[in-house]
């Protein structure tokens, strides 16, 4: 396998985006990856599109971002892994370029959910598991999934519902300095507890919102990173991946996701590396409980102590682990299919030391970042561990 770095990523704002097709979207982040990698549209060899789709106009958005985007010719491929969608592409146009097929590839990010009503959407999300078991006969949607979560792991660990809301406290916090982000103020803790009441102990605010956006990731091998005298490159070290049961009935408890262990495990060992080592992370934090598990789950911290990595500020840009400092899914926003590719980008602009706010600038020592992407209730699971050498 050949080595492969990262050396062109884009970003389009996320939010409602009622002022541009699904076409428009894409191309606000092919465009500045393209351009920030050095090469031309004709250059991409292989493009893999994440997306989950059935909410907006196109039923092969594949092809028809592609052709808008100036990328006809290459080979095209559509990844889904519902939340993780946006991983499964990284990987797989990863893959192509270690395996030898190709020297350039790139992975697109797309989704545009606000083209269909909110209670729509909550039933579409809501099939993401074991439809006939969960939706069908009980009517479970994803914040009750992630509900049975946060009650379980308040119940064993002793977590509360001001712990959770601290999440959302900083999600906001660096949100608020993103200007790709949907959620441009900052919150309070009591802001997030009166927020109604969504799925207990769920409150509107624990929950990453539903929207529209795009991210773009341009990769090369070795050679071709050389030959085009690339400046920065962020080479992939590690990647692991792991899926869980589609019926939640069927796993041994509710308090971490098994996937998330097993994906971090693959990629720590991959890598060579391991929690201690990593100077900032992102994590799948569609629910404030899940950003809590996560620390967990990836080894950051022991299996109990997540809330207590929030109380202490070890997660903040100047903690002993920065995670999310983009404001992640809670405030950055959740379009399903871009949000792995939006991990990598935020990430990338990290290691690079080009975040464009430098209050959200993390300090870096060993230059080494971690993307943490869910699929579903851990589904599936991505973990990309990328660094600069």
């Amino acid at each position: 396998m050949r080595k492969v770095a990262v050396i062109g990523v884009g970003h389009s704002k996320f939010g409602v985006r009622k002022d541009v097709n699904l076409s428009e979207l894409t191309f606000e982040a092919v465009k500045p990856a393209i351009d920030d990698a050095g090469v031309t549209r004709k250059d991409i060899d292989f493009v893999s599109f994440a997306t989950v789709g059935g909410m907006y106009e196109e039923a092969l958005p594949a092809v028809v971002a592609a052709e808008y985007s100036g990328l006809t010719g290459a080979g095209l491929v559509r990844c889904e892994a519902a939340c993780a969608s946006g991983s499964a592409a990284f990987f797989n146009s990863y893959l192509n370029v270690a395996s030898g097929q190709v020297d350039i590839s790139m992975a697109v990010g797309i989704e545009k959910m606000t083209e269909v009503d909110t209670p729509t959407m909550m039933e579409m999300i809501g099939r993401a598991g074991s439809y006939l078991w969960e939706f069908h006969n009980f009517g479970m949607t994803f914040p009750a999934y992630y509900a049975l979560y946060a009650s379980a792991h308040m119940a064993r660990f002793g977590t509360t519902e001001e712990d959770m809301a601290e999440v959302a406290v900083k999600a906001h916090k660096y949100g608020a300095m993103n200007p790709n982000a949907r959620f441009q103020r900052e919150t309070s803790v009591d802001e997030v507890l009166s927020s109604y009441l969504v799925a207990w102990p769920l409150k509107l605010y624990d929950c990453s919102p539903i929207c529209d956006g795009s991210a773009a990731v341009v990769l090369a091998s070795e050679e071709k990173v050389r030959e085009l005298g690339v400046d920065t490159p962020i080479w992939v070290s590690g990647v692991g991946y792991s899926s869980d049961t589609a019926n939640l009935s069927k796993r041994p408890d509710f308090v971490g996701l098994r996937a998330s262990v097993s994906a971090a495990d693959k990629a720590y060992k991959m890598a060579g590396v391991g929690p201690g080592d990593l100077d900032v992370a992102n994590v799948h934090d569609c629910f404030t409980i899940a950003e809590i598990m996560a620390y967990e789950d990836l080894g950051f911290c022991e299996r109990s102590k997540g809330a207590e990595m929030v109380r202490e500020g070890m997660t903040e840009v100047d903690g002993e682990i920065p995670v999310n400092v983009d404001g992640g899914l809670k405030a950055k926003g959740h379009p399903i299919g871009a949000t792995g590719c939006s991990m990598i980008y935020e990430l990338t602009t990290q290691l690079r030391d080009e975040v464009e706010s430098r209050s959200r600038q993390v300090p870096l020592d060993s230059y080494t970042a971690l993307a943490h992407n869910v699929g579903g209730t851990g589904h599936y699971c991505y973990v990309t561990i990328i660094r600069r050498e």
